[in-house]
């Protein structure tokens, strides 16, 4: 099967990093806790392969769960490939790539901020793969969360390719 022909019944779940960022940034529907023991298994629904992540709200012990369909191949990279993620929007990568980078003091040169803010710009370039080749920023159907699109109508300069570019540079340099 070529990727081209894949078309899985959920959203695909990249990597196993990138559903960890995903489980983290989905709060409990009922309590609002972003806290869980997740268990993961792959498994089949209506001949499908997917992958279910369950796991009990620590705060309120609600049973959550999540299905995915699993990536048609390797992934090259820690959050994934070269399309931009179904589970996480545009505004949710570049909040954790700020979360991510505020880690690190502006000046801690050590190995493990380089380490840390790797993993920043690898966010950023995550925002940076919702852009079609020919345009400048990030498409409004990048922001799928209310967060998202409420940060977009704030600044929406912030997505664009331009400054996107700064910002993920920047988080090299460390």
């Amino acid at each position: 099967m070529s990727t081209d022909d894949y078309d899985p019944p959920y959203a695909i779940a990249r990597t196993p990093t990138e559903v960890a960022l995903y489980l983290d940034l989905t709060p409990c529907p009922d309590c609002g806790s972003d806290q869980a023991d997740w268990r993961d298994r792959l498994t089949a629904l209506d001949d499908e392969p997917v992958l279910i992540y369950t796991g009990n709200c620590a705060d309120c012990g609600a049973l959550r769960e999540y299905v995915f369909s699993p990536p048609p191949g390797p992934s090259p990279g820690p959050f994934g490939g070269l399309e931009p993620s179904e589970l996480i929007d545009a505004c949710q990568w570049l909040t954790a790539a700020d979360r991510i980078a505020g880690q690190v003091a502006a000046d801690d040169r050590s190995e493990s901020a380089r380490t840390v803010m790797t993993i920043a710009r690898q966010a950023v370039e995550e925002v940076v793969k919702f852009i079609p080749p020919s345009e400048d920023a990030v498409p409004d159907e990048a922001f799928w969360t209310d967060a998202g699109r409420a940060e977009r109508a704030l600044d929406p300069g912030r997505f664009r390719l331009d400054r996107l570019l700064v910002i993920r540079d920047s988080y090299a340099s460390v």
